[in-house]
C-alpha cells in the first residue's frame, strides 16, 4: 500500500508555523538587547539585519529572516520589521531614549536599500523594505519623531500629533508595542500642553514685559485667556463635572429612548437659544431619535448608552471617518468652535470609553484637512485650538480659579467683567510630566 505524503517544506501549515517561529526569536533578540545595551549597539544589530541581512551577535536572527524572506510572504516580513520597530521605540520611549528613536527611522533613508542586487534573497529584501517606507505603517512610524525637533518647514497638521496618534492605539490589530508606545507619547504630548498652558497662565499676568512672559502654548495668542476665563467662569452646581454627574445619575433607570431625550438636554444645558442653537438641537434630535430605535423601550445599558455616544460623535465630527460631517462644517463656517469643544467635552465627561474614539475621529479630520495649505485650515487649526485648551481645563487635573481684582467693584461681582478677573492655576501632585527634550539634551 503505498502513503501519499506532502514535503514539510511544501505544507502551508508547516511553513506558517515556521515563520512564527522566526518571528518570535526575532522579538526575543530584539527585546533582549533594547533592555540591557546601549541603542546605538541596538542600532548596529538591527541595521545588520533588517537593511544588510548579514549575522548579527545572535547566531539565530539571520537564518530566522531567511525564513521569512524564504516563504516569500510579504505582508509577514512587513509585519515583523513594524513590530521589530515598535519594540524599540516602545522601550526607547520608556526610557527617554529619544534619539535613538529618530536614528532608527533615519536608518531607512539608507541608500543601499534603493540599490540593486543580483542576489535573490538581498533583492527580494530591498523591494519589501521599499515598499514598506512608502507604506501608512511607516507615516505612523515618523509620527514619534515629527515633535522632537525644532522644524520651521514642518506642517501645521504635525501640531497635533497627541490626535494623530490615536488610530494607532485604537486598532486592536496593531502589535502590542506599537498601541503601547502610541497611547505613551500621546498622553506624555497632552500632558506637556497642560504643563506649558497653566504655567503661561500662572506667568503671564505677572511678567511685567512681553520679554518675560511664558511662552504661550496655543496658536490663540492672547486671547488665549479669555476663552479660558470663560471656561472657569462656569462653576459650582453648573460646572461641566458636576453636570456630567447629575446626569449619569439621574439616567441609570430610564429606558433608552428616555435616555436620548435627557442626553439632548444635557448636550445644550444653559446654551443660549438663538437660531443658530436651535439648528443644532434639530439636527442632533433627529438623530438622536433615529437611533437603535428598536431599543427605544428597554432598560439602558452601557454598551447602548456609549454607541450611542460615539454615533453623536459621528455626527458632530466625520460620519465616514473621511470627511467632515455637515454638521462639523456648519458648526465651525458660523464661528462656533467653542461651542463644538464644549458639547464633545460633555461627551467625553459622561462616557470616558468614548474618548478615544473622539480623538480617532479627530485624527481622521486632520488627515483630509492637512490636504490643503495652512491659509485654507484656519478655522480647522482654530477649532483644534480651542478644543485643546477645552480639554485642559475642564478636562485634567489642573485647577484654575478665578480672583476678582477690582476691588471698587467687589460688591457687585456677579456682573462684573472677566476682564476684571485674573487666573490662578495650580498644577495636583497627580501630574507627573516629564518634558520632551530635544534628543541631543537626553
Amino acid at each position: 500500500m503505498v502513503v501519499n505524503r506532502v514535503s514539510d517544506s511544501f505544507n502551508p501549515r508547516r511553513r506558517y508555523l515556521d515563520i512564527q517561529q522566526a518571528q518570535q526569536t526575532i522579538y526575543d533578540f530584539l527585546l533582549d538587547i533594547v533592555k540591557t545595551w546601549h541603542a546605538e549597539d541596538v542600532l548596529g544589530e538591527f541595521k545588520a539585519l533588517f537593511l544588510q541581512h548579514t549575522e548579527t551577535v545572535s547566531s539565530s536572527t539571520a537564518p530566522a529572516l531567511h525564513t521569512i524572506l524564504f516563504a516569500n510572504n510579504s505582508e509577514e516580513f512587513h509585519h515583523t520589521l513594524k513590530r521589530s520597530c515598535y519594540i524599540l521605540i516602545n522601550n526607547w520611549e520608556v526610557a527617554r531614549e529619544y534619539g535613538a528613536i529618530r536614528n532608527l527611522i533615519q536608518l531607512f533613508a539608507d541608500p543601499a536599500i534603493q540599490r540593486m542586487s543580483v542576489s535573490p534573497s538581498i533583492k527580494r529584501l530591498r523591494q519589501w523594505l521599499r515598499a514598506f517606507i512608502g507604506s501608512s505603517d511607516f507615516q505612523d512610524l515618523t509620527l514619534f519623531v515629527q515633535n522632537r525637533f525644532n522644524n520651521e518647514e514642518r506642517h501645521w497638521s504635525q501640531r497635533y500629533t497627541a490626535y494623530l496618534l490615536a488610530p494607532q492605539y485604537i486598532n486592536t490589530s496593531n502589535p502590542l508595542e506599537q498601541r503601547e508606545a502610541a497611547r505613551v507619547m500621546s498622553q506624555r504630548l497632552r500632558d506637556k500642553f497642560k504643563f506649558d498652558l497653566a504655567m503661561y497662565t500662572a506667568h503671564f499676568q505677572k511678567a511685567p514685559v512681553q520679554t518675560n512672559r511664558r511662552i504661550n502654548p496655543t496658536m490663540l495668542g492672547d486671547s488665549a485667556l479669555r476663552v479660558i476665563k470663560a471656561l472657569v467662569a462656569k462653576r459650582g452646581m453648573f460646572s461641566h463635572r458636576n453636570l456630567a454627574r447629575i446626569f449619569h445619575e439621574q439616567t441609570q433607570d430610564l429606558t433608552y429612548g428616555s435616555y436620548k431625550t435627557s442626553l439632548m438636554e444635557y448636550l445644550l444645558f444653559s446654551a443660549t437659544k438663538t437660531d443658530f442653537v436651535v439648528t443644532l438641537e434639530t439636527r442632533l434630535g433627529n438623530k438622536l431619535n433615529s437611533l437603535y430605535t428598536q431599543s427605544d423601550q428597554k432598560p439602558l445599558d452601557a454598551s447602548l448608552a456609549l454607541l450611542t455616544n460615539n454615533r453623536v460623535i459621528d455626527c458632530l465630527m466625520t460620519e465616514d471617518a473621511e470627511t467632515p460631517s455637515s454638521l462639523f462644517t456648519l458648526l465651525l463656517t458660523n464661528g462656533r468652535p467653542l461651542t463644538l469643544a464644549i458639547v464633545l467635552l460633555k461627551l467625553i465627561l459622561i462616557s470616558p470609553n468614548s474618548h478615544p474614539y473622539l480623538d480617532a475621529r479627530i485624527a481622521d479630520l486632520i488627515r483630509y484637512y492637512e490636504q490643503f495649505p495652512r491659509e485654507e485650515c484656519q478655522w480647522i487649526i482654530h477649532f483644534l485650538e480651542i478644543y485643546s485648551v477645552t480639554l485642559a481645563i475642564c478636562g485634567s487635573d489642573v485647577q484654575y480659579n478665578l480672583v476678582h481684582i477690582q476691588h471698587a467693584a467687589a460688591n457687585n461681582a456677579e456682573t462684573a467683567s472677566l476682564d476684571e478677573y485674573r487666573i490662578f492655576s495650580q498644577i495636583m501632585q497627580e501630574l507627573q510630566w516629564a518634558p520632551i527634550q530635544h534628543p541631543d539634551h537626553s
